[in-house]
């Protein structure tokens, strides 16, 4: 028998999460809530949606599992912050990690973690709570990954990388081994980290210019 879920948000990190759980996993998602200034429909994805004021009435903590589906939005701050409010509310907190992730680091993983498909995480990892790691990364031996962090897809993080909390890395990020990036630091997308990142640090690569030859004069394409 599956365990019935409620998941906190109703957009599309909710919908995505909603089909990841029904899909592949133990948990049964019975419904959605939000807060109560955000509380414009009362249904979502078929589902009823409630404010969080009132759900632990409604889907007692005892008998239901609970998940946070937000972004990094503050840098992870109010996913954070919905964490904490649920845990006080006394729900434990349900972890999704994808079937399709190849997953060897024996289970070193916290609650609310969000893993999606064809993640490499290799041995003697350890992911904290509250963590998504998006579709494709590479979590490289004895690295650890602290709490309420946020991972694009198509990052390398090398060997005993330690990654601090409330960070977020973009799609393409590569971070040698042996390195530690303290917390709130971002991380953009096609960056190359060598060495050590202070806390709160930005590190942004440099886009790709236009060429000032336009496609219609190029040849051979």
């Amino acid at each position: 028998m599956k365990t019935p879920l409620v998941i906190f948000g109703a957009g599309d990190i909710a919908q995505l999460a909603h089909y990841y759980f029904s899909h592949d996993s133990d948990y049964e998602v019975v419904a959605f809530c939000v807060d109560a200034a955000y509380l414009s429909a009362t249904n979502f994805c078929g589902l009823p949606v409630v404010s969080f004021d009132v759900v632990a009435e409604q889907y007692p903590p005892d008998s239901h599992a609970f998940f946070v589906a937000l972004s990094y939005t503050k840098l992870n701050a109010v996913r954070k912050e919905k964490y904490t409010l649920a845990k006080e509310k006394g729900y434990r907190l349900a972890s999704y990690v994808s079937s399709r992730a190849t997953v060897l680091n024996d289970g070193r993983i916290g609650d609310n973690c969000f893993i999606l498909e064809n993640n490499v995480i290799q041995p003697f990892v350890t992911i904290g709570d509250n963590v998504t790691l998006w579709s494709g990364n590479h979590i490289g031996h004895h690295s650890t990954i602290q709490g309420h962090c946020f991972l694009a897809s198509h990052i390398v993080v090398s060997g005993g990388v330690e990654i601090g909390e409330r960070c977020f890395i973009g799609v393409n990020a590569t971070l040698r081994d042996h390195i530690a990036v303290g917390p709130l630091c971002v991380i953009g997308a096609g960056a190359l980290m060598l060495g050590d990142a202070a806390a709160e640090g930005v590190y942004v690569s440099e886009a790709t210019p236009r060429s000032a030859v336009p496609s219609s004069r190029l040849r051979k394409i």
